[in-house]
């Protein structure tokens, strides 16, 4: 083989490694992105029951009396 062909050998086999690592970096950025919605769309529902709960039984804050240790 003359140098050229070398050359090109070896950058065919750095595209290749990089096209490997670019679709495995995708693949998980893809979980990634699939856990983030997971956890924004718990955090929503945490917030929400949160939000529910101040409306219905609970009492002010200022009007709760003080713990037992006071």
């Amino acid at each position: 083989m003359t140098e050229l062909e070398n050359r090109v050998v070896e950058l065919e086999a750095k595209v290749a490694f990089q096209e490997d690592t670019i679709e495995t970096l995708n693949d998980e950025l893809k979980v990634h992105q699939s856990r983030l919605a997971t956890m924004q769309h718990q955090i929503k529902l945490l917030a929400q029951k949160i939000n529910d709960g101040k409306d219905s039984n609970m009492m002010p804050i200022e009007q709760e009396p003080p713990p037992p240790h006071y």
